[in-house]
């Protein structure tokens, strides 16, 4: 078993990643917690799978287990999902005492930390990541937020959680769709890292290849991503440099409506932005290049018509990065060496539809 330690001012936790970590959950979970009632949030596409075995395992490891379910797909990331799941919680009687544990992927993970930190100002809180992306990317790092209309992530905070379990055989029941989606954060991660990790990107030619290395890959990309946490929790600094392609891809997203995967869109919003910065001369020539034969020798998209429309600028003006109407757009200056760009606003039409500056 791989640990990797997360260290924060207020809190410490730990990442375990492992091959069959799933068939010892409750005793993973009873090392972090006492005995307790706890929230196991799912979906209905993870419950069906995952729900019954875990509710055993941490049963049999003396927790009262209230499990929930909600719909599959970004549509459960609501304030309504999340105040049905809080009515929930009161009408079982949960304390300061109990906790929530996500059961699934980016989308369960996102609305049950809004749930732990919410319920009576903040209760305990466990993921078990079951999809790539929640492995290798969104359940390290305590951001926790939902979705309000077609604005992505808008309402949330950072919430930590005590522990997080990723085992790699809960990979073996996703389609390859829902596989690749979560490599395009692998690639953003290892561009971001430096030229060994991009190395082994590199080397990956198809979704068997992800399987084969996925404790490797989800290794390096949360080792990575912790030490970015570590030195700037709050998003102040360098941890802007893990939203590499995530301003476009953000705003496909939402455009797409359930027709692009998260890890499609920021795939889509890496090579896009690192078009026009090689253009501008920020990027050096060949890096866009280089991101979308990864992408692409997995099957992951790498353009679409719905950068530069309208509704795409409209969407910049909601993005989280919009500081006084600058946005702080992440480039890359070489393998490993990302880079804060600065720009208003009122010139990205001409940024993304042709123009240098």
């Amino acid at each position: 078993m791989t640990t990797v330690p997360v260290e924060l001012t207020n809190k410490t936790y730990e990442v375990k990643i492992d091959q069959g970590i799933s068939q010892h959950l409750g005793d993973e979970v009873a090392q972090v917690w006492s005995p307790r009632k706890v929230a196991l949030i799912t979906d209905s596409n993870v419950g069906p799978l995952y729900l019954d075995q875990t509710q055993r395992q941490l049963a049999a490891a003396g927790f009262e287990v209230l499990p929930l379910t909600v719909p599959a797909g970004e549509g459960s990331k609501s304030f309504a999902t999340a105040g049905d799941l809080i009515g929930r919680l009161a009408s079982a009687g949960f304390t300061r005492q109990d906790g929530v544990i996500a059961l699934g992927g980016g989308v369960v993970g996102d609305l049950s930390g809004v749930v732990a930190s919410l319920y009576m100002r903040g209760i305990a809180f466990i993921q078990i990541a079951t999809s790539l992306t929640a492995q290798v990317d969104s359940s390290v790092g305590g951001k926790t937020a939902v979705n309000l209309g077609d604005t992505k992530n808008i309402a949330g905070s950072f919430y930590q959680p005590d522990l997080v379990l990723v085992d790699s055989d809960y990979l073996k029941t996703l389609s390859d769709r829902d596989l690749v989606e979560g490599y395009g954060e692998v690639v953003k991660t290892s561009a971001l890292d430096g030229p060994e990790f991009f190395a082994i990107t590199g080397e990956i030619k198809s979704p068997a290849d992800i399987r084969r290395q996925a404790v490797e890959l989800s290794t390096r990309s949360i080792a990575y991503k912790a030490r970015i946490v570590m030195a700037d929790e709050k998003e102040s600094g360098q941890r802007q440099f893990l939203n590499f392609g995530h301003t476009f891809g953000h705003a496909i997203e939402l455009l797409a409506h359930g027709k692009l995967r998260h890890g499609e869109a920021i795939a889509i919003g890496m090579v896009t932005i690192s078009q026009r910065f090689e253009r501008d001369g920020i990027t050096p020539v060949g890096i866009t290049e280089a991101l979308k034969a990864r992408l692409t020798a997995v099957g992951l998209p790498t353009d679409s018509d719905l950068i530069g429309t309208p509704e795409f600028f409209q969407h910049l003006v909601n993005d989280k990065k919009n500081r006084g109407g600058v946005l702080n757009l992440v480039a890359l200056a070489a393998i490993g060496e990302p880079v804060i760009v600065k720009k208003p606003i009122e010139d990205m039409p001409a940024f993304v539809n042709g123009q240098k500056g």
